[in-house]
């Protein structure tokens, strides 16, 4: 079935086709069947908000298809962008064990498809089934040390070049070859990258035609290009 934002929706997750190595994508027969009993598949625009920092946790956010965007804002409004969900991961789910409210704030990247499970069904699965408790807590480790990477770019870089070059080599991992160099798509404005690192849009902008005359990488559209990985490695080091 084809949703209005172009996705092909994912309507069974024991027949998916694209079940990957993260958390319920690696549930048994059993887990799945109950889990399909008590999820709700919706389809988002981009730009929608999932769910918003300080709010009262109502489910699990299970992300089947598309990017989103996950961040924590300051109470004068600066934002920091943690990281970017990818297909397979499960949002909210430390606020949903714990019963406090969510940490961050879901915006969707791009048109996704979200699997959502209420709070009490949830904890109901986790109770019942052993492996998916196991699973939450793999879940959590993950973002425990998503997190950590994130201070790690933030306290430890001593400047904003040597933070976004690090930011880049880490996006790289997950890019394809090409003749060009490694390319990664993105979609993200320089606004938002530099909500990563703790800096403004003029500086990224500024380092990103540093990076792009040196060979080393460029944004071009949606797209990033590292040309010279090992350049990077040098500028951080150096």
């Amino acid at each position: 079935m084809r949703s209005p934002y172009g996705l092909e929706l994912i309507e069974s997750c024991q027949t998916c086709r694209a079940r990957g190595e993260r958390f319920f994508c690696k549930l048994g027969q059993n887990a799945l069947r109950d889990l399909e009993a008590v999820k709700f598949t919706n389809s988002y625009p981009e730009g929608a908000v999932l769910f918003v920092e300080g709010q009262t946790p109502r489910g699990v956010f299970v992300l089947c298809q598309g990017r989103v965007k996950l961040s924590t804002s300051s109470s004068e409004g600066k934002t920091l962008i943690l990281r970017i969900a990818r297909p397979g991961e499960v949002l909210g789910l430390g606020a949903v064990v714990t019963g406090q409210p969510y940490e961050v704030t879901a915006e969707a990247l791009h048109p996704c498809q979200v699997n959502f499970v209420g709070r009490d069904d949830f904890l109901r699965l986790l109770r019942v089934h052993g492996e998916a408790g196991v699973r939450a807590a793999e879940n959590l480790s993950l973002d425990y040390s998503s997190v950590t990477e994130q201070l790690r770019t933030l306290g430890l870089a001593s400047s904003a070049p040597e933070k976004l070059a690090r930011l880049l080599l880490d996006w790289s991992e997950d890019g394809e070859p090409s003749p060009q160099g490694t390319r990664v798509k993105l979609g993200l404005t320089h606004e938002e990258i530099a909500q990563f690192i703790g800096t403004s849009r003029e500086t990224v902008t500024r380092i990103l035609g540093e990076f792009r005359a040196h060979h080393l990488a460029s944004l071009r559209g949606a797209t990033l290009v590292i040309q010279n990985k090992a350049g990077l490695e040098n500028y951080i080091s150096g």
